[in-house]
């Protein structure tokens, strides 16, 4: 005889995610898999203090900007699972350190249906879509 737990209880659903356009939040990449949650989207969360919400495609120049910024995303790095990234991949950037490459004037093109509404609470709207992809 199967055991009666009750109801079931469900979370609420969550909304969509919304990207800086208003539209729903598009994937960045998943070659390579990137996100706060590895997930292939720039989505954020209370645990993402970073964040990770800025969907660039990486550049040669912005690499060096980063490593020379002390956060290094060409390395390999095989016990994270991370391959390391290059010129073209896409990637989900923190929008702190967006803003400060693009004060630099290295800040890396962005995907703005792919960038979470969350970057407009550090970066501005018109610099997103100054670097804008789409």
């Amino acid at each position: 005889m199967p055991l009666d737990d009750g109801p079931i209880r469900r979370l609420p659903p969550r909304p969509q995610a919304r990207n800086v356009l208003g539209g729903a939040l598009l994937p960045c990449s998943v070659a390579p898999v990137t996100g706060f949650f590895r997930d292939g989207c720039c989505n954020t969360g209370p645990a993402d203090v970073g964040r990770h919400v800025v969907c660039v495609e990486v550049t040669a120049a912005f690499l060096a900007f980063s490593q020379a910024a002390g956060n290094d995303l060409s390395t390999p790095r095989p016990e994270f699972g991370f391959a390391g990234l290059r010129p073209g991949d896409r990637w989900c950037l923190c929008a702190e350190r967006w803003d400060e490459a693009r004060q630099a004037g290295m800040a890396p093109p962005v995907l703005l249906e792919a960038t979470h509404e969350a970057a407009l609470e550090v970066c501005r709207r018109e610099d997103l879509a100054a670097r804008a992809l789409d």
